[in-house]
């Protein structure tokens, strides 16, 4: 091999050497910032109960918000922030739909709607939902939502739920006699919240002691779209099912 044959051949080797490592150099750059976003600011979540029919349903997939409500050990992830309470804490809103983990683990994350804040009294009496001694009102609908994705049982209806203080969603009642329908009056203590899933007869939430009370360190953040949805029996890497299991419709629907 000439002198000249060989400064080549290392100039390539140079020139191959510095592409990979640019290539790696610029995977770990893109893998942080994606950590970085999943821990403070959005992180997809998928929806694996019934829990929260109508509003959303099972293989639903959707953004939560990690910055809403402020930051905790419990909300980034893997526990970035080893930290007691809130970092920048912001109050959160009646009716917003908030994962959470679960109190009794401080691990397992559950997704419900906010009912009652610190200091409120929350009782269900036959069906009805009671705030600080104010009947919710309900007004029920003549037709099931998200029918065409979900046959719901014979008995079931869904009614619009209004807020005194502003602020409507769905639920739905299975009728108003049911285990969790009629319920003691629950004291919100501070610094805790009260939740309760849309699906009121088919809900593990704080009516139950699985659940109870949540501590404001829990929250983990609001949700706040729906970025792709697949009926039961399908899975999302199953692209050549997309077609016809995709639910079209519920794709960026935002979540109220």
């Amino acid at each position: 091999m000439t002198e000249q044959n060989s400064k080549t051949s290392e100039t390539f080797a140079a020139k191959a050497s510095g592409t990979v490592d640019d290539t790696a150099r610029t995977f770990v750059i893109a893998a942080l910032i994606a950590l970085c976003i999943r821990a403070f600011v959005f992180e997809p979540f998928n929806i694996p109960s019934s829990s929260m029919v109508p509003s959303l349903l099972i293989g639903d997939f959707l953004f939560v918000s990690k910055y809403t409500y402020g930051y905790s050990s419990r909300s980034t992830l893997f526990g970035l922030l080893p930290l007691s309470g809130r970092l920048f804490a912001s109050e959160p809103k009646r009716g917003d739909v908030i994962v959470f983990k679960l109190p009794r683990d401080n691990h397992t994350d559950y997704i419900k709607r906010l009912i009652g804040l610190p200091g409120d009294k929350v009782q269900v009496r036959h069906g009805l939902l009671y705030v600080n001694g104010v009947a919710v009102d309900r007004r029920k609908l003549k037709i099931p939502i998200a029918e065409n994705y979900l046959i719901p049982p014979d008995d079931a209806a869904d009614y619009t739920e209004v807020f005194p203080s502003g602020g409507s969603h769905v639920i739905r009642e299975e009728g108003d006699n049911r285990g969790l329908d009629n319920t003691a009056v629950f004291s919100v203590p501070p610094e805790h919240y009260f939740f309760m899933g849309d699906n009121r007869d088919n809900s593990q939430d704080s009516r139950t002691r699985n659940v109870g009370f949540v501590p404001a360190e829990n929250l983990v953040g609001r949700a706040e779209v729906i970025f792709f949805s697949i009926g039961e029996g399908a899975h999302f890497w199953e692209v050549w099912r997309w077609p016809s299991a995709v639910r079209w419709q519920r794709l960026f629907m935002k979540i109220v």
